[in-house]
């Protein structure tokens, strides 16, 4: 008896250890802060090597002190036998990492100064990296505007690529005239780029190692973009709209063939949208491509004869999802990358059985993949709600999946990372939605807690499996959170993308709305009298409709938002306006687009707003966010406004690394000023 105490006494001991030291571990994590944004590390690009051996990618950092990023290239055997190791020289950003066919050449874009650089700042060029005697890399390239893109020819002689070219070119500029922007197109604009000039983007093939190169596309009146070789190196397809219209509303791209050296086009495609992302059978004798029929549709799968004068056929039925990252596989085959209900994976299709099937599956995100078919393997990225993306390899079939990289994962042992659960539900009107929901940091049994609503962008987007810093933030800060796909987001077939058109501010707003009663409903211990209300381009729309037409909400934070459509569509980016959202174009049916404006409902808004834009963004103006602001304080709302010098509408994505995690804490600021009612809270400009 004595001895079975003394065993009772010594486990008790050895159980509420581990508790006590599992407890520990747990009090010694933290929350998700807007700051860890400068310790990220990023993965992208990956490419197998020929040999099937070693992997190559792009590795991105945040410089918090230079306020900048910096990309290089790294290498990792793809049996994980040693540990990824550099490639790139530092000092320089290194992206685009591609094999020579032999493997003994590693091809990047890489922007450097060079002797011009005092008169002519430095474009993006080629640079060659020999790999089986190491040393730094070579330039290739010496194009005035740079490289965008490119191919190595199969041989490995020649490389086509994607650099501009224009009269502009030809002129000095102490020479020039003048210096006014002369347009004659509605599409004279974009959001990334800023205004355009006169130079388009045509094919050079460049000889290797020599560096000379020849112009083999030329025309001011397109852009000839995603240059591929046949299997032979006789031949390149690409995209072009060549209708005349390209920088109208044309929205007629087509695959064409050119004879490597420059010569005559062929046009294979036959669709009057868009064709897109040719890839040639092992055989040369075919292309498939991704093609519309119809305006708003899907793109499907084509093929066509390289040689042209056939019409093209589909090749795969009943495909309601949309096809991404295209890659010819073993004859007979094509792989794709799409998002799906809320998750994204690889795709494999039978084309002579006209089928697709998953290679990948798992409640993750998968992307940016890469194939070998000779070694039988295939490398992508995969993330989740927890994780940014790694690098994995397996099968072509997706088995003996293992991890190659594990960028953050000092980082994640320092962190209580926030699990994402899913909340399927019904809308109004009975349509299934899907939502997610996450718990608040430290959340307790018995306790009220506030949750904000997020809604993406787009409406073309999807929330799914991905990492959301942003979400794991409001979570440490111990709000709940919620966000939701209505219809018009992508994943859930056409139908329901299509749900959006001619009812933007209508059943969209049913379905989210819906989904707030449903997370109420599952979780009682949300308060739902504290409730705030975010996004982003269509969130941020959304957010200005919700708070218009609710006064459920305490806090709203809207971003790059949409806040009267007739001025929005007269000065955004690109030709297209909003017609394919609505019934009719602008000038024909002002009163549809100012029914379906926020600012048309702008009396009605009592919700504190925090209004944050950036002074370049050319996809929503600046102006948007300027009349929401006057129409609030003309009413009398509690509004602020904050605008981001030097940032266009992708901020949150690609924004200067200072200022995205600003947006975070200003977003912060105003729940905590609104939602926890701390009216000594102070801004993030505050002395």
């Amino acid at each position: 008896m004595k001895k079975l105490r003394t065993d009772l006494a010594a486990l008790s001991f050895f159980v509420f250890g581990l508790v006590g030291s599992h407890m520990a571990h747990a009090q010694s994590k933290r929350g998700v802060t807007p700051e860890d944004y400068f310790s990220f590390k990023f993965i992208s690009d990956p490419h197998i090597s020929p040999d099937g051996k070693a992997v190559v990618y792009v590795l991105t950092i945040v410089n918090q002190k230079k306020n900048h990023r910096e990309s290089s290239i790294w290498l990792v055997p793809i049996d994980s036998s040693l540990t990824p190791r550099r490639l790139s020289a530092e000092g320089f950003n290194s992206n685009s990492p591609r094999w020579s066919p032999d493997g003994k050449t590693l091809a990047v874009i890489s922007t450097r100064s060079t002797e011009s650089s005092a008169t002519d700042p430095p474009k993006p060029q080629i640079y060659l990296l020999p790999m089986a005697v190491g040393g730094e890399a070579m330039p290739l390239t010496k194009l005035k505007n740079g490289v965008q893109s490119y191919q190595w020819s199969p041989e490995g002689s020649r490389i086509v690529l994607v650099s501009s070219s224009g009269p502009v070119d030809n002129v000095a500029p102490a020479n020039r005239n003048s210096d006014v922007r002369h347009y004659s197109h509605i599409d004279y604009k974009f959001n990334d780029t800023g205004w355009f000039d006169d130079k388009r983007r045509h094919l050079w093939v460049v000889n290797v190692p020599a560096g000379d190169a020849k112009q083999i596309t030329d025309g001011q009146d397109w852009n000839d973009t995603d240059p591929q070789w046949s299997p032979d190196g006789s031949r390149i397809a690409f995209v072009s709209d060549r209708t005349g219209k390209a920088f109208d509303d044309s929205r007629n791209t087509d695959v064409w063939v050119i004879p490597a050296t420059g010569g005559a086009l062929t046009k294979i495609s036959d669709h009057p949208f868009e064709d897109e992302s040719p890839r040639w059978s092992p055989d040369g004798k075919q292309v498939l491509f991704t093609g519309q029929t119809e305006r708003h549709q899907f793109r499907k799968l084509y093929l066509a004869d390289s040689a042209g004068g056939s019409a093209s056929h589909l090749v795969v039925n009943d495909l309601d999802l949309i096809p991404d990252e295209l890659r010819w596989s073993s004859p007979g085959f094509a792989l794709f990358s799409s998002g799906i209900k809320g998750e994204t994976h690889i795709f494999r299709a039978d084309l002579s059985a006209h089928s697709f099937a998953a290679v990948t599956s798992g409640p993750r995100g998968i992307h940016a993949f890469d194939m070998n078919e000779s070694s039988g393997e295939i490398v992508y990225l995969a993330n989740d709600f927890e994780h940014l993306d790694d690098l994995y390899a397996a099968n072509l079939d997706g088995s003996s999946e293992h991890q190659l990289t594990r960028l953050n994962a000092e980082l994640w042992s320092q962190l209580e990372l926030q699990p994402v659960e899913r909340l399927p539900y019904k809308s109004s009107d009975g349509w299934a939605i899907e939502g997610f929901f996450v718990k608040p940091f430290g959340w307790q049994p018995g306790k009220k807690y506030p949750m904000i609503l997020v809604i993406h962008g787009g409406p073309e987007g999807m929330f799914g499996v991905d990492w959301y810093h942003e979400f794991q933030v409001y979570a440490a800060k111990g709000y709940a959170v919620f966000f939701c796909n209505p219809r018009g987001s992508t994943g859930y077939g056409e139908k329901f993308e299509r749900g959006e058109i001619n009812n933007w501010g209508g059943m969209d707003y049913q379905d989210i709305l819906s989904g707030v009663d449903a997370a109420l409903k599952r979780y009682p211990w949300v308060d739902q009298n504290n409730l705030g209300v975010t996004g982003g381009s269509y969130g941020g729309y959304m957010t200005n409709w919700i708070v218009s037409h609710t006064n459920r909400f305490k806090a709203a934070v809207t971003l790059r938002s949409i806040s009267n459509f007739i001025s929005d569509d007269g000065t955004r980016d690109g030709p297209y306006g909003h017609e394919d959202y609505f019934r009719s174009i602008i000038f024909d049916d002002f009163d549809q687009y100012w029914d379906a404006s926020p600012l048309k409902y702008a009396h009605s808004v009592h919700t504190p707003t925090l209004i944050l834009h950036s002074d370049n963004d050319y996809r929503v103006p600046l102006e948007q966010g300027e009349q929401w602001f006057r129409a609030l304080q003309h009413y009398g709302v509690p509004s602020e406004m904050v605008i981001f010098p030097r940032e266009n509408h992708n901020l949150t994505r690609t924004g200067e690394p200072q200022h995205l995690v600003e947006s975070l804490k200003w977003q912060l600021y105003w729940f905590e000023r609104y939602l926890n009612g701390d009216a000594a809270a102070k801004p993030p400009d505050a002395p």
